[in-house]
């Protein structure tokens, strides 16, 4: 079945098999949050996305495999409200930037621009993306095998960057990192995989860009 990245509040799960690892996307919550279970094709291991609500289904999903790590992608309650149950009933480590630490419900270990996080054998590189929140993050899986594949959270949608309550200041911290982050190391083909709705590639948003900056949201 191909990969369509579609999926409802309470619906099936959208499933993307890659050579090493493979991407289960779902929907949770009253705000239609995304979260991302990755699994190791080697070892297993699976790592979460968000926490974001509906902890009882992300355990379904997870299974009897096991948790070894949630990450958070900024502070913001709509991406944590599962995070508590699914850490204690998983005894998985929980993960946040440093700087969006203070707003999570629990003590989570803190992560830096360019930190690596496992999964098995596969590895996601943690991209600081400041102006959604002061630490949200993207994280980077390099598929050896295929395309790059980004989980953005807040910070990229498919039609612009993630809300900085038309804050000047935040905004221009915001696209200046995507665009430099982002687009400028990463191929068009790169999936990107966001907090919220469909995914999309850089390919597909790179020819709005100036577009995005100029009407300043």
């Amino acid at each position: 079945m191909t990969y369509s990245g579609e999926v409802t509040p309470g619906g099936p799960p959208a499933v993307r098999e890659l050579d090493k690892l493979t991407i289960t996307k779902v929907s949770v919550g009253p705000m239609d949050n995304n979260a991302y279970l990755l699994r190791c094709a080697d070892t297993g291991e699976q790592v979460l996305i968000d926490a974001a609500n509906e902890a009882p289904r992300l355990l379904e999903l997870i299974g009897d495999a096991g948790l070894a790590t949630v990450v958070t992608t900024h502070q913001h309650m709509d991406h944590w409200v599962g995070l508590e149950e699914v850490v204690a009933k998983t005894g998985a480590r929980a993960l946040v930037h440093a700087d969006d630490a203070d707003g999570l419900p629990i003590e989570a270990q803190p992560l830096t621009d360019g930190d690596v996080v496992p999964v098995g054998h596969c590895a996601l590189e943690v991209i600081h993306l400041r102006g959604h929140t002061p630490g949200s993050v993207a994280l980077l899986y390099r598929d050896p095998g295929g395309v790059p594949h980004l989980f953005t959270g807040d910070s990229l949608f498919p039609g612009g960057v993630g809300n900085t309550d038309r804050d000047p200041q935040r905004f221009a911290a915001l696209i200046d990192d995507v665009e430099h982050k982002l687009f400028d190391r990463l191929p068009d083909e790169t999936w990107f995989y966001p907090g919220h709705g469909r995914d999309s590639t850089l390919g597909a948003e790179r020819p709005h860009l100036a577009e995005w900056r100029a009407r300043g949201w």
